[in-house]
């Protein structure tokens, strides 16, 4: 499995942005498709957005299209989530992952070979 490091996490004011970088090693990056799922106090870890292995296609949760953007630097082994206009709702542990497989949906964890261990980001009023 490729391990996964998150950073970019912090304290930021509700209409803030923020990046969060996920740093991938012990694998081959480029083929992996990497997702971003994030999970807050009492709830279930859900998806947030996910990008192929080339970068040409990405997708996104719903309520976070046009707010987000995933984007990934293969000769950097580096995946990125840009996050605007932030929400309090916001407020999660952010985690990385990677998908080595071809098959499954890109929206569900069970897709997902490995995890970084996340970073927090937490907006306030």
């Amino acid at each position: 499995q490729v391990q996964l490091v998150e950073s970019g996490g912090g304290l930021v004011q509700a209409g803030g942005s923020l990046r969060l970088s996920c740093a991938a090693s012990g694998g081959t990056f480029s083929s992996y498709t990497m997702g971003w799922f994030r999970q807050a106090p009492g709830k279930e870890r859900e998806f947030v957005a996910r990008i192929s292995r080339t970068g040409f296609t990405t997708s996104y949760a719903d309520s976070l299209k046009g707010r987000f953007t995933i984007s990934r630097d293969n000769a950097k082994n580096t995946v990125y989530l840009q996050m605007n206009s932030l929400k309090l709702d916001d407020t999660a542990a952010y985690y990385c992952a990677a998908a080595s497989g071809v098959s499954g949906s890109y929206y569900s964890q069970s897709t997902y070979d490995s995890w970084g261990q996340g970073t927090q980001v937490t907006v306030s009023s």
